[in-house]
């Protein structure tokens, strides 16, 4: 009797089956079938061990519900659907057989043999081989997850396109966006708006606008925007993002070179800050494994690049700034080398020195020998219990300065050195006239706090 009821409904509905096309037919085979009419529209639902076709397309569940005239049933449990590598499985969904498509929002996941993506809600169009998922997406593949709140797959381009809170984790980095593209086979992204790349490697995050990143190169690049922060392990109580030794540097462009060289490349109104260190230039390589600094004067139209210290400012056509455990230990400048340290107590005396090259020693308390070589001119100001005394203008071929608690304790000049004293009283109320010939004093020291806040106010920090 079943038997003769399955092949009764069968005959009822076989004239709206054989109404589609042909290579649009959707089959369907069970355990049981139950044929009705509602509303004026053809259903049967079939039970047990359900299997719909249609062309390479197959559909595994438990119990289907089709809906004959509009080509479209429902899958609930265990809901398989494969299409030669694709393998897409749901607790349950649907199957809209002229667009030759299905959607489940009851999670989904899709697997084909190169990446796995999982959503909440996911659609697949089998023609166009495109997925189209959301809510709590996440992409899978040997070497990276991507999480996003939309994810659109195109399996033929090897392409993602994801937008909302899209993190992108590999073994190496973690990138963050507003939305993203990404080329699986290539290991190319690029990434838009609230751009973070973080390196777990050395603690330092750049973030930006605009991200090209090529993982095959280990080369990534920022051009709209760049902000390097490299924190160090301690922080301030107040404040999560700085420390006292903190690297900064903002730019206009940005590269990064993961590679053996591990550089990084900023140029066009670089700003850098470190603690009591801040410079402006053109441009900066930041060398990380070797923490060596370069800033360098690149044409005679360029900016001279200028540094900031203490009390103290310097510049020069090249400078080599040397770090040991991320704190300034050495600094070599070259060509049309300068320092001016202004007096805190006196701010209109300023002790000089300038020379072709200059290499400056640091330790913990900060600048503690200047080496001076080739056509070495000086000024400096002398100070009697804290109370001006005059000053000495001095000049020779070579010279050493030394310094104790960031004043200069002593000068030792070599080759044809020449040195004259002048009076207090024939230098109060001059002392624009004691000034070097390439006596330059710089007022666009970046600002630290300024910086900060403008940064914080562009970026998400809480990454």
């Amino acid at each position: 009797m079943k038997l003769f009821i399955c092949l009764f409904v069968s005959l009822i509905f076989s004239s709206e089956v054989f109404s589609q096309t042909e290579s649009n037919i959707i089959t369907v085979v069970g355990r049981e079938l139950i044929g009705r009419v509602e509303n004026g529209e053809s259903i049967r639902e079939v039970r047990g061990d359900v299997i719909l076709t249609q062309g390479n397309v197959v559909i595994t569940c438990d119990l289907a519900i089709q809906y004959l005239a509009q080509n479209n049933a429902k899958l609930i449990g265990n809901v398989i659907i494969t299409q030669d590598t694709v393998t897409i499985t749901t607790p349950e969904g649907f199957y809209y057989g002229n667009e030759k498509r299905a959607f489940s929002d009851k999670g989904v996941k899709l697997d084909d043999k190169k990446i796995i993506l999982t959503a909440q809600i996911g659609e697949y169009f089998f023609n166009e081989s495109k997925a189209f998922f959301k809510n709590r997406v996440k992409l899978f593949d040997t070497v990276s997850t991507m999480t996003s709140d939309l994810l659109i797959y195109y399996r033929a381009e090897d392409r993602a396109v994801s937008v909302g809170n899209v993190k992108i984790m590999d073994s190496e980095n973690i990138i963050y966006a507003d939305s993203l593209i990404h080329f699986r086979n290539e290991q190319k992204s690029f990434a838009f708006e609230n751009v973070a790349i973080k390196n777990t490697s050395n603690n330092s995050i750049i973030y930006g606008d605009h991200l090209e990143d090529y993982r095959l190169k280990s080369y990534s690049l920022i051009d709209e925007n760049p902000v390097l922060i490299q924190i160090d392990s301690s922080k301030s109580e107040n404040d999560s993002l700085l420390s006292i030794d903190t690297l900064i540097i903002k730019s206009n462009y940005m590269e990064a070179y993961r590679d053996s060289s591990n550089k990084f490349y900023a140029k066009d109104s670089v700003k850098i800050l470190r603690g009591d260190f801040a410079s402006l230039s053109d441009n900066a390589t930041y060398y990380r494994d070797d923490e060596i600094i370069t800033l360098i004067k690149e044409t005679d139209s360029s900016q001279t690049p200028r540094m900031w210290f203490e009390n103290s400012q310097l510049s020069g056509d090249t400078v080599n700034i040397f770090l040991f455990e991320r704190k300034i230990n050495k600094m070599d400048i070259f060509n049309n080398s300068l320092i001016v340290s202004q007096n805190l107590n006196f701010l209109n005396r300023f002790d000089q020195v300038s020379g072709q090259n200059l290499t400056l020693h640091f330790d913990d308390d900060g600048l503690k020998r200047t080496e001076v070589f080739e056509n070495v001119l000086s000024i400096y100001y002398i100070y009697e219990e804290e109370e001006p005394n005059g000053l000495i203008k001095a000049s020779a071929k070579d010279a050493v300065i030394e310094f104790q608690e960031k004043k200069v304790s002593k000068v030792r000049l070599y080759g044809d050195p020449n040195s004259e004293y002048h009076p207090e009283n024939l230098v109060t109320g001059k002392e624009q006239t004691f000034l070097l010939p390439k006596y330059i004093f710089f007022t666009d020291k970046p600002d630290k706090d300024n910086l900060i806040k403008t940064i914080k106010n562009d970026f998400n920090f809480n990454r």
